[in-house]
């Protein structure tokens, strides 16, 4: 029984990667998962997530703290082959949902930041703003601290607008 709520799991991950042009967290999938009430086991959606990785159904990029999905096209045809065992009610919900909230779910990923140490010693913070796939600004800035790096990163998630305007405005 537990199997096939996995298989239901992983059919519903795949779908919602399906529904969308842009990659997904791990924990906006969690998220909408948990809060819809299709489970209530955090671990049982990551594993779902874990093997539909593991079996390249779906692709998944590590930026700092999160990870962000995306559908492979060996997912998207076993989406085709197996879609009709997801209740029309709930593709219906996943819908409406990602209909509501496609601005904010692309915005969570499309502005993202990391650092790493380089053999000189320094930390690069590399800042990365993207729309619809097109990457808008891509910074890398050379910082002494860890610390400091880490701070760059965080307020890039806060200022990336008011910074991009900004630099159009300086450079235009």
């Amino acid at each position: 029984m537990m199997q096939d709520f996995l298989t239901l799991y992983k059919l519903i991950i795949l779908y919602i990667l399906s529904r969308v042009d842009f990659p997904l967290t791990k924990t906006q999938i969690s998220d909408f998962m948990l809060e819809k009430e299709f489970t209530n086991s955090f671990l049982t959606i990551q594993q779902a997530m874990n093997q539909l990785i593991e079996d390249g159904f779906v692709t998944a990029c590590p930026i700092r703290n999160r990870t962000q999905l995306s559908i492979t096209p060996e997912g998207r045809e076993t989406l085709k082959f197996f879609q009709n065992q997801i209740n029309y009610g709930l593709r219906e919900d996943i819908d409406a949902f990602l209909k509501e909230n496609e601005f904010r779910l692309r915005d969570e990923t499309s502005i993202w930041s990391d650092y790493t140490r380089v053999s000189s010693g320094e930390y690069e913070a590399r800042l990365v703003a993207k729309d619809k796939g097109i990457t808008l600004v891509d910074i890398t800035l050379s910082v002494p601290l860890e610390e400091t790096a880490a701070a760059i990163c965080d307020n890039w998630h806060i200022k990336n607008q008011e910074i991009y305007q900004y630099l159009i405005g300086q450079l235009f």
